[in-house]
Formats: C-alpha cells, structure tokens, sequence
C-alpha cells in the first residue's frame, strides 16, 4: 500500500502484488471504481507483478482541486507517473470499461510504455443505451440507506445480464465501493465526477464532426492486445466488438454468455485471454 505524486501534486494510492520479477501489470478500474475492482482477479494473477491504482478522485486517491481533470488524457498522464516512480520503462494495461479507454489514450500518446494492453468490456465506441444508464447513477448516493438494501436492489437489477451469480456477491460488491454511515451510503468517489462528465458531454455536443477513438485503438497494432466482452454488455456492442478483430486482425477476444457490463475477471476465458495476451509479450 504506497502512493505517489503526479505532475499536478495529487497523491494517489497504489497497491503492489504479486511477483517482483514477473510482467509489470497495471490495473485501472471503471470510472466510479478503484483498484478492488480486481480482487477477484488477483489471485489469478500472481505470477505478475500486478499494480492497482486508484485513479484521482476515487477510492483511496486524492480528489482533484479542479474536476475537469477527471479525464483520460490526464489520467494517462497519471499512470505515466506511476511508471515513473516505479522505474518501469514499460508496462502491461488490464484497463476496465474507464481503465481501457485510458489504456487506448496511452497507445495514442506513449505508445512506446506499453508492452500489453487488455481491454475489459471497453472499446472505441461507446453503445448509448450503456451511457445513459451511467449518467443516470454517476455522481448519486443510491438510495437505498444499508449495504443489505443496496444488495438486494443490484442484484435485482443485474440478475438480467448476471444469470446465476449468488447473493453473496453482490452484497460484496456494494460493501466495496459504498461507505454504510447513520446517514445512508457515501460513494467512495469524488461525486464531482459527474460534473466532469457533463462538461466532456456537452463539448462533444457541440462539435460538428465529434471526435473518433478508433484511432487510439489502432494505435496498439503490433503491441499484444486483448479484449474481453459480456455478451449481454450494453457499453461494448457486438458491432464494435466485431468491428475491432476486423481492424486489428491478431486481437485476441473472447466473448462471455451469461455477462453484461462488466465481467468479474475471474471467469476462465477471461484469465485465459489475459494469459494469452501476456505470454504475447516479447
């Protein structure tokens, strides 16, 4: 449990596990999430050396002064800080959902720093119906007031695009990433994020050609690269999932029944692909 500084003087909070010798394999959670986004994961993973980061304002991470650096230029800037504090001229992305599309902005402006980037349920375009159901939550304490209300109401909620997964897990889930006070849940985020949100919304809005992240993504041709769908995802569509392996044809993929967004990482296609895309690694 350390932590280090970036270029704008926030201290955010890094964990290292696993082999000091193995593969350096930084992790970046979703966007309201942080590095316990991967507990699942790791245990599966220790023959890496596997960093998990908190991103700036979530989890254990300083929130930024300003919220429009909430965005993933600056946040891959901030990963390159890492890099830097740990002495890793280059490194492996596990990037989930927000963590893979700073994963593609690091392809598009560090390219060189990257020696494996793994996508989870993330790609290029972003499918709306995925969008609006963020906007809808970001930002907000849910309302239920106990971690076992909050429990009840996501598995509820999930149980469409998460077939089968017990109880226990969901109630897990919002023991992770909410705070149980007298008062009701606390997010374990900077709720300004939402503000950053709407401004990068309404400025794309407002542009006559919006721009394109297919670029970032072709950006890792030639580096081992991996994506990993729920196939009941509503963030990374089948079209854009396809449209991926069309344009970068030694993608590895795999596509999981029974998962929307986002899958846990401890199904075994998923840690097969993330083992795949590593022993890629040259």
């Amino acid at each position: 449990m350390s932590r280090f500084d970036t270029t704008d003087a926030l201290s955010l909070y890094y964990e290292d596990h696993g082999t000091a010798q193995g593969i350096p394999l930084i992790c970046l959670p979703g966007l309201t999430r942080d590095g316990q986004d991967f507990r699942y994961a790791l245990p599966h993973l220790s023959d890496y050396r596997v960093i998990l980061l908190d991103l700036r304002g979530r989890g254990r991470s300083d929130y930024a002064a300003d919220p429009a650096t909430y965005n993933v230029l600056t946040e891959a800037r901030d990963v390159l800080a890492l890099m830097d504090h740990l002495d890793l001229p280059r490194a492996a992305i596990l990037g989930t959902s927000r963590g893979g599309l700073v994963a593609m902005a690091m392809a598009a402006t560090a390219r060189d720093r990257l020696s494996a980037v793994i996508l989870n349920d993330v790609g290029p375009d972003i499918a709306a119906p995925g969008l609006d159901r963020i906007f809808d939550y970001l930002g907000r304490p849910p309302a239920a007031q106990t971690h076992a209300e909050a429990a009840t109401a996501l598995e509820r909620a999930m149980a469409a695009d998460f077939p089968g997964v017990p109880s226990q897990r969901w109630r897990e889930e919002v023991e992770t990433f909410y705070i149980e006070t007298p008062e009701g849940l606390e997010l374990r985020y900077d709720r300004r994020l939402r503000d950053a949100m709407l401004a990068q919304a309404a400025a794309v809005a407002e542009m006559e050609e919006p721009p394109s992240l297919w670029p970032w993504f072709e950006a890792l041709a030639g580096c081992p690269t991996g994506v990993i769908r729920g196939a009941r995802s509503d963030i990374l569509s089948a079209e854009t999932y396809a449209e991926m392996q069309r344009r970068l044809p030694a993608l590895h993929a795999v596509e999981l029944p029974d998962r929307g967004h986002i899958p846990f990482l401890d199904e075994p296609a998923a840690l097969a692909l993330i083992h795949a895309v590593l022993k890629d690694i040259s």
